[in-house]
């Protein structure tokens, strides 16, 4: 009795919307992988701008943030990523925002993800924080209090260089805590 009442839980829609993600730098080999295939999916499949992969040289260095559903407060899945870097001394760059489709419209994924990558750099001595960032999601960025400082195109595709105005982005000495975001909202 009691396993044809769990056989036809499972047949139910399982449909929800996680309460909260954690928004964090990846510290376990599962929050990495699936990062890493998360822009695969966004840059080489839906986008189209990468062939297969769009891991580069980049990757051996830099800080990889991850934003986490949770469950019950439990990581579940990682659903959206961004890397950082320092390219020299005091000046970091941000690359590979991406967000999985499904969760673009759950919380503040992207801005949480850029608020965690500046305040964790600017822990670590950033005096100027960079990133190039496609034109579509330029209004994003200056709602965050980024300004542009150049045009460029990458990749075959319109980018703006970016800078982020520190002021609005107190350092965060805790990265592998990270933050926590609703599911209210859009990103």
């Amino acid at each position: 009795m009691f396993c044809e009442a769990v056989d036809e839980l499972d047949a139910l829609p399982f449909a929800f919307t996680p309460a909260e993600y954690r928004v964090k730098w990846a510290t376990l080999p599962w929050e990495s992988n699936e990062a890493y295939a998360l822009r695969r999916a966004v840059f080489c499949v839906e986008q189209g701008i990468f062939a297969s992969d769009d891991r580069d040289e980049i990757d051996a260095r830099a800080k990889l943030l991850v934003a986490l559903s949770c469950i019950a407060g439990v990581p579940e899945q990682v659903v959206g990523t961004v890397r950082i870097h320092e390219t020299e001394p005091h000046v970091w760059l941000g690359s590979r925002l991406a967000v999985h489709a499904a969760f673009r419209s759950h919380g503040k994924l992207g801005s949480t993800l850029i608020r965690l990558a500046v305040s964790s750099a600017h822990a670590l001595g950033c005096e100027t924080f960079l990133a190039h960032v496609q034109s579509q999601n330029v209004p994003l960025f200056r709602r965050l209090h980024w300004q542009s400082v150049g045009e460029e195109m990458l990749f075959g595709r319109a980018h703006r260089l970016m800078e982020a105005d520190l002021a609005h982005y107190p350092p965060c000495f805790t990265p592998e805590s990270g933050l926590v975001t609703s599911s209210r909202g859009r990103s």
